[in-house]
């Protein structure tokens, strides 16, 4: 009988140049789905939460989920799971394209990478055969130069690969594939670097996976894109104008963090939004694997026509640095995926190098030539560069993430993280749900781990009070064990604005002849967070770790919509963990027990 697992594992050892292919459990895969849940169980079952990200005894799996590759909306995310080098906690990134279609569709659930090679090496796999290649000619080549000499040699392939960044071991590597796709947050292109693993570049001879029950499936496609097309998000907000049609959503009711989050309102959002970037500069869409969303961006840097920016990279960039300058933002994203780095804890990092700056903590030597000063377009495309290649002192500082920066400094409360992990652009002192989430991540500041955004100001799939408390830790929990269960399927998370549990474990048992419903479907999901949270706790994790930084707790919104507002973060995190089962942040044993862990 047919299933769109593909029933095998690639374990690659760099250390010895050795390649294995290993039987998926599928007993272990029903009861973790796939991509993010499988992947961390691996990982926490052959002990690498107690090891150092950077070493050679850390792991990276590149995992796909039961719906990786069939024919579903989506259905083309993979997942980079490993010790993150910047929180030293559980990493795992997500991201679209076509790459993680092509590795199933060549018959590999995931592949293992552990060791470190000595020299330069690059991973080819084709259909069912996989080689390891020097790759010494590719080392120092930015993502683009990487993918277009690989394509030049396999023009069928789809390539995945590191920068510069992740080669000069930033904390803040991502992994690039299609050019200006990223798995982009917590580090885990460093991992790849320490491993000196450059890329690795897939041809596959189908192009989708035989599903359990093919009749089944066309059934639950259907509805689902039914769905998608009868949902004013993902239908029109973000075919129209990509992620940043919350540019001015988020600005007009005062959350919107400006200047490292000193202000929440900006007066010239407008010129960095969604809007401003479609009616003047938008060239066309762009969509992943089988998306008919299709909310990617293609614009214009100078003469290059090159992926545009998400959201929180127009807003990290912009208001955040005090910049209104949407075309620099553009080339500072294009920046960042050249040289392989996060573009939301890059511009962070910068954001708040310049309140050091501002407060005297920076000097102008230190700047060598290029002041960190709030508005600069120079500075954010500059010390993008600096960052990424890890150039001057304290470029190769701010290279290691904001925290570390302001810590340098003796400032550590001007780092906007959660777990040394930069937080995105939503300030949770005027939307109390998302600060929960970003409190209780369990890979840091993070708000792709349950998106309160959806209900609180969305509407989606019911209007919640933005301000109240009330219930809140409630949603943030169901929240996450969704967006686990969506991350562990192999599809993309914006479909949950149009569809719900039930909606995915229709798809998810007809692919695989699982016999989910809704709410064993979302025990699931809890079963993947509580793992992650029990991994945070071999790796160190301290039980006062869920908490966001003094800024947004002790110091009320200045002016604005929101004026007046502070993160109530301390009467809803004892409702969080009661709602969860844990005692001071970690389950308790009933809990472990009740979910089978």
């Amino acid at each position: 009988m047919s299933t769109s697992y593909a029933g095998k594992l690639l374990r690659v050892n760099l250390s010895d140049s050795t390649l294995r292919t290993e039987d998926l459990d599928l007993e272990l895969a029903e009861k973790y789905i796939g991509g993010r849940g499988l992947g961390t169980k691996i990982l926490y079952d052959e002990g690498v939460a107690t090891v150092d990200p950077l070493s050679a005894e850390n792991k990276l799996l590149l995992m796909t989920g039961p719906l990786t590759g069939a024919i579903v909306p989506t259905g083309g995310r993979y997942m980079a799971i490993t010790k993150s080098p910047l929180t030293g906690l559980i990493a795992s990134s997500n991201s679209g394209g076509v790459w993680g279609a092509r590795l199933k569709c060549a018959g590999w659930d995931g592949i293992i990478i552990e060791g470190a090679a000595a020299s330069p090496m690059r991973l080819h796999i084709e259909d069912g055969n996989a080689e390891l290649l020097p790759a010494d000619g590719l080392w120092g080549k930015t993502s683009e130069e990487t993918e277009s000499e690989l394509k030049g040699i396999y023009p069928k392939a789809s390539v995945l690969n590191i920068g510069p960044g992740g080669e000069s071991g930033s904390l803040l590597a991502c992994i690039i594939n299609e050019a200006d796709r990223a798995a982009g947050r917590s580090g885990v292109g460093a991992v790849m670097g320490s491993k000196n693993l450059k890329a690795i570049s897939v041809i596959a001879s189908k192009s989708s996976v035989e599903p359990y029950d093919k009749e089944a499936l066309a059934q639950g496609n259907k509805s689902a894109l039914a769905m998608i097309k009868e949902n004013g998000v993902t239908s029109g907000g973000l075919p129209t104008y990509g992620t940043a049609v919350l540019v001015n959503i988020i600005n007009n009711i005062g959350s919107y963090p400006t200047k490292n989050w000193q202000e929440s309102y900006d007066p010239d959002a407008d010129l960095t939004s969604g809007e401003t970037m479609t009616d003047h500069h938008l060239v066309k869409n762009t969509a992943c694997h089988r998306c008919p969303i299709a909310c990617g961006r293609v614009v214009k840097v100078g003469e290059k026509t090159v992926g545009g920016p998400e959201y929180e990279v127009l807003w990290a960039y912009g208001a955040n640095c005090g910049v209104s300058d949407i075309e620099a933002i553009f080339e500072a994203n294009y920046w960042c995926n050249e040289l392989g780095i996060d573009a939301i804890s890059t511009p962070c990092t910068i954001a708040a190098a310049m309140e050091l700056y501002e407060k005297g903590f920076i000097t102008d030597e230190e700047c060598e030539g290029v002041p960190l000063k709030w508005g600069s377009t120079d500075a954010i495309v500059e010390w993008t560069k600096r960052m990424g290649y890890g150039e001057t002192a304290l470029g190769k500082l701010m290279a290691q993430g904001s925290y570390r920066l302001c810590e340098h400094y003796g400032q550590p409360d001007l780092s906007m993280s959660v777990k040394k992990q930069e937080m995105p652009a939503y300030d949770a002192r005027g939307i109390q749900g998302i600060g929960i989430n970003y409190a209780t991540s369990n890979r840091g500041g993070c708000h792709v781990r349950g998106y309160l955004i959806s209900p609180e100001i969305l509407g989606l799939p019911e209007q919640l009070d933005r301000l109240a408390t009330e219930g809140k830790a409630e949603w943030t929990k169901i929240f996450q064990d969704l967006t686990a269960v969506i991350d562990s399927s192999g599809m993309c998370l914006f479909t949950s604005f149009a569809l719900g549990a039930p909606d995915y474990a229709e798809l998810i048992n007809a692919a695989t002849g699982t016999s989910y419903n809704a709410d064993t479907l979302l025990a699931a999901g809890e079963r993947i967070y509580n793992l992650e949270r029990l991994f945070n706790k071999a790796a160190g994790m301290e039980s006062d770790a869920d908490k966001l930084p003094k800024r947004l707790t002790d110091v009320p919104i200045a002016e604005g919509p929101s004026k007046g507002e502070i993160s109530k973060i301390a009467d809803t995190l004892p409702e969080y963990y009661e709602a969860r089962g844990w005692k001071e942040a970690f389950p308790t044993e009933e809990t472990i027990e009740r979910l089978g862990l």
